[in-house]
């Protein structure tokens, strides 16, 4: 598989999902999401449409789910590079979710998602 994962800078993204009230955190979730499908090689993973869709329609329990699965996710593609997994990120990531500041859990993916990528960052 291809890497087609592009470092995007995580200071820029937050920024745009304030400026646009948040409109832009829904591309970041989307792009995210199906950024680690591909980092992990995890078909069974929702795409990023269809795992916002469930976030939407369960009015935000799935995105709890979705932080976890994240999580485990990530720790897959980290193991599939030779990396040392980190098995706290799944309760991390849950955690940030109840607390209200999935912000931080989209920055702390996205920093991983920037590691294994070998493209200059973007804003998108």
């Amino acid at each position: 598989m291809t890497n087609s994962i592009q470092k995007k800078d995580i200071a820029i993204c937050i920024i745009l999902s304030i400026v646009t009230c948040g409109i832009y955190g829904i591309i970041w979730f989307v792009s995210l999401t199906d950024d680690v499908r591909i980092a992990s090689e995890d078909q069974t993973l929702p795409s990023g449409g269809t795992a916002f869709l469930l976030t939407l329609v369960t009015c935000g329990i799935y995105g709890f789910y979705w932080a976890y699965r994240m999580g485990q996710a990530v720790n897959t593609a980290r193991t599939k590079r030779g990396l040392a997994a980190n098995d706290s990120n799944s309760i991390l990531y849950l955690i940030l979710q109840l607390f209200g500041l999935g912000i931080v859990t989209y920055c702390l993916i996205q920093n991983e998602l920037n590691g294994f990528s070998t493209t200059e960052p973007s804003s998108n």
